[in-house]
């Protein structure tokens, strides 16, 4: 059975939820039991509204996405990358297909370079290999961990979520803070984006090594491969430090680390990120709110959980060769079950994700006969007719995660509840690249303005009596 986990922290998450569960409902005049019982007519009160008033505009937005999180509102800005329907996402006007071809690689790699996505986010320009090679030994210079970050990883618990041990170290990495030390000193809002900067530079340079250290105490008994940022670059050496040594696996991390580094600002990490930046809370403060929202099963889970229903599709097929037929059976009864197919479906495109395109072109070149390649392959044939027959989603065509699990693995990566954290490593480049951006354009605090469901009725009431009057 495929089911790679921290030892104990199944065990300890079941242990919490039983406790949880077990408390008894019988006393109606408890807190619980008073929000029970308002709780079905709330419940009925917003179904109501959201039929009776569901297209009306409140202000920059209709009572539908205002209560459908905001889906498709265009209320911001965000410069360094743009998702279309149709290309997928550009990162500063760049097609995925372009940055591999244009971005600069490391010696004998095949794949670009993270540290030359950032450069282009920060910058909009293709750097060259000179101008890389001086941003790589600029990042060395800043790689050292401090013993208090270290310190403050080793001390959580062996069965604390990767997740949550890489959020607590991002933190413990804010003492560090050049933005907030300047700011405390009195430096004029124009300095901002510079002290951002040097946060971002920081962050990047130690995240592979924080990230690293997580995977081995977590999963490789707390035996440390050490760092050699002087000699590799980011990808290479983050391979090294979580213990893999085959070049092929270097480029998939180049390429992973590379695609899903940004992908326009409404996402959650992206826009948790940006969202506490705008009180000013410096770049550590802001990208460990951001991992926070990566954490959520609803964004960066999706990889492990599309690994998952493959296993299990193979599990029930047993011994049965995979085929259209009894892989369009086994889909349909996901769906009948009340289930979605991971990896499939996107809020914004409506075609392949070009970041699945870009990881299948890597897995034909280098892994075309793995078993479960082949059977991702079979389903890229078979879901989309499976999802537009069942009528329910805008989008059948598979996306980014429907691919990345099923590679990791291959290379020995099989350690699914590490998958955020390596989301984590690359999602950081983008928003922070974005975070220095609107320091320097000194962007505002964040202040949507809400209403209540009360406000709403009354508001529509109150304007079709003006209009019967």
């Amino acid at each position: 059975m495929f089911l790679y986990r921290v030892p104990s922290v199944i065990p300890h998450l079941r242990n919490h939820i039983r406790r949880a569960t077990t408390i008894a409902p019988a006393d109606t005049s408890g807190l619980k039991g008073i929000f029970a019982a308002k709780l079905p007519a709330a419940i009925e009160e917003v179904k109501e509204v959201r039929a009776k008033y569901g297209d009306k505009q409140l202000g920059t937005c209709t009572v539908a996405q205002a209560y459908g999180g905001m889906r498709g509102v265009k209320a911001m800005t965000y410069e360094t990358s743009h998702l279309d329907t149709v290309d997928g996402i550009r990162f500063r006007g760049y097609t995925l297909p372009e940055c591999q071809e244009l971005l600069p690689k490391a010696k004998g790699g095949s794949e670009p370079m993270p540290e030359g996505l950032f450069w282009l986010l920060l910058t909009g320009e293709i750097p060259t290999d000179k101008q890389i090679d001086a941003l790589r030994s600029d990042l060395a210079a800043r790689a050292k961990l401090p013993q208090t970050v270290i310190d403050a990883i080793d001390a959580l618990p062996l069965d604390m979520h990767p997740m949550s041990q890489f959020s607590v170290a991002i933190l413990a990495m804010q003492q560090q803070s050049v933005m907030a030390q300047e700011y405390a000193m009195g430096t004029p809002k124009s300095m901002f984006w510079e002290h951002c900067l040097e946060d971002s530079l920081i962050i990047l340079a130690q995240l592979p090594e924080v990230a690293a250290r997580i995977y081995r105490r977590s999963f490789k008994g707390g035996t440390y491969i050490p760092s050699n940022a002087g000699e590799l670059d980011m990808s290479a050496n983050f391979a090294r430090m979580m213990g893999f040594d085959d070049p092929v696996f270097d480029d998939l991390m180049r390429l992973y680390l590379t695609i899903h580094a940004d992908h326009e600002g409404g996402n959650v990490s992206a826009h948790a990120v940006r969202l506490v930046g705008s009180a000013l809370s410096d770049p550590f403060l802001s990208l460990s709110a951001g991992i926070n929202g990566l954490a959520g099963p609803l964004h960066g889970l999706a990889n492990q959980e599309v690994l998952r229903w493959i296993m299990n599709l193979m599990a029930k097929l047993g011994d049965k060769v995979p085929d259209k037929e009894n892989l369009t059976e086994l889909c349909w009864e996901t769906l009948n079950s009340g289930q979605v197919i991971p990896g499939y479906g996107h809020a914004v495109l409506r075609k392949t994700d070009p970041r699945y395109t870009c990881q299948r072109e890597f897995a034909l070149k280098h892994l075309p006969d793995d078993e479960m390649f082949k059977l991702v392959s079979l389903l890229y044939e078979v879901v989309p007719k499976v999802l537009s027959e069942h009528g329910k989603v805008k989008n059948p065509w598979p996306n980014v995660d429907a691919h990345s699990g099923v590679m990791l693995r291959y290379f020995g990566l099989t350690e699914e509840l590490y998958y955020t954290v390596l989301f984590g490593v690359s999602r950081a480049i983008g928003p922070l690249a974005s975070l220095i951006w609107d320091r320097a354009l000194g962007l505002p605090i964040e202040r949507p303005k809400s209403v209540t469901t009360s406000w709403i009725k009354n508001h529509f009431e109150n304007e079709a009596a003006q209009v019967q009057a």
